[in-house]
């Protein structure tokens, strides 16, 4: 049996499953990324107060000899790690009036020069790639990663593949200037660009041709039966020319470098599309998809769901990059204009952005899952 849960479970049974998978993912990417936290500030000599998988109630929770609460908590749609002198669990700063002592100036996150705080909440989403490249590596070294030569089998008719005049037989050597080992690397630049002219050279008969083809934005069904608008060149390849290969530990280094890469690449162009209003939202999910598309992958087997775990930790740590107060990006972006001015931004500047960055999480947790709930019930 390769499967987690099984497609021929009782329905609760099933669901119950997929909760659990849901949760053990999410948990374990929450705390991948929150041990980066911890260990840097540790190695910084910040003492940790508390370190949580999860918001809400205590579920479990045990002390340790330094004094950290190591908890798990009732909502796992997140955690955190509080410092000595945080406020709260956002790494807001204690009250200015309470007077340190010099043991606990030494010990507290905010008296940590401005570079020492800026490697421990970097250190959160470096450990989430990490934590990727690790899985990615690991899969590709004991057992390998799919490649189908990126040669054309077939064209469909009235593609935009076919109206640029590429033929069955040609072997696809670059989209865009960018080199195409692999038939995976063209649907990954074509489903990049989202319907914006490629440009495209092909070796045909011992000669290089150059062509420009727009892929055409259709309607789909995925494997999982959701449909979507994805870009569609029109290429056919030859699934029978499909092969596993295996990798040494350096060449499977490097292929998970780069799958990481590829897909921080494609998330922050599509974030881009969406944010200049060239792509729609409803392809964002939130915590309802996430657990739906665990469940499915889960019964893909225990490889297909240690990808995913390493595609949604890759996501984790990009997301907690970006510039928005509350989340890591905020507090660099903080960090980063002290480090320049000399000082601290103003309490009040930095209460004002935290409210504003929570406003805007909620406002897109709120959104994402509307779109899940949406999602569902038109499936």
């Amino acid at each position: 049996m390769d499967f987690l849960v099984s497609p021929d479970a009782p329905d609760l049974l099933a669901v119950l499953q997929k909760a659990l998978i849901f949760i053990v993912v999410i948990s374990l990417v929450v705390f991948v990324h929150e041990m980066g936290h911890f260990l840097v500030a540790r190695w910084c000599g910040v003492r940790v107060e508390v370190f949580s998988v999860g918001f809400g109630p205590e579920l479990l929770g045990r002390d340790d000899r330094r004094g950290t609460r190591w908890k798990l908590a009732a909502i796992p749609l997140g955690g955190y790690v509080k410092f000595f002198g945080d406020a709260d669990a956002s790494s807001g700063r204690a009250d200015e009036k309470v007077e340190f002592t010099e043991d606990e100036k030494r010990v507290s996150f905010h008296h940590k020069s401005v570079w020492s705080r800026i490697a421990i909440v970097f250190a959160g989403p470096a450990a989430n790639f990490l934590f990727a490249i690790v899985v990615f590596a690991s899969v590709y070294g004991v057992v390998g990663q799919a490649a189908i030569p990126p040669v054309v089998a077939d064209i469909q008719d009235g593609s935009a593949a076919a109206e640029a005049g590429i033929q069955a037989g040609d072997r696809v050597l670059t989209v865009n200037g960018r080199d195409t080992a692999r038939f995976q690397d063209i649907q990954h630049l074509v489903t990049m660009a989202h319907g914006a002219p490629m440009t495209i050279t092909v070796l045909r008969d011992g000669q290089e041709l150059t062509v420009s083809a727009r892929p055409r934005l259709e309607v789909i069904e995925d494997q999982f039966g959701e449909t979507r608008e994805q870009a569609v060149l029109g290429l056919i390849a030859d699934g029978a020319t499909q092969e596993i290969v295996r990798m040494g530990p350096a060449e499977a280094v490097v292929a998970a470098v780069v799958k990481t890469y590829d897909l921080v690449e494609v998330t922050l162009v599509t974030v881009g599309q969406m944010i200049r209003g060239e792509r729609g939202t409803e392809d964002l999910g939130g915590p309802l998809r996430i657990a739906q598309l665990s469940g499915h992958v889960a019964e893909m087997g225990v490889i297909s769901l240690l990808m995913l775990t390493a595609f949604l930790s890759v996501n984790l740590g990009l997301i907690n990059l970006f510039p928005i107060p509350v989340l890591d990006g905020g507090h660099l972006a903080f960090y980063a204009f002290e480090a320049i001015r000399g000082r601290p931004l103003d309490e009040t500047a930095q209460e004002y952005g935290f409210r504003l960055g929570l406003v805007v999480i909620v406002g897109l947790m709120v959104f994402v899952t509307w779109n899940d709930i949406v999602r569902m019930i038109k499936g």
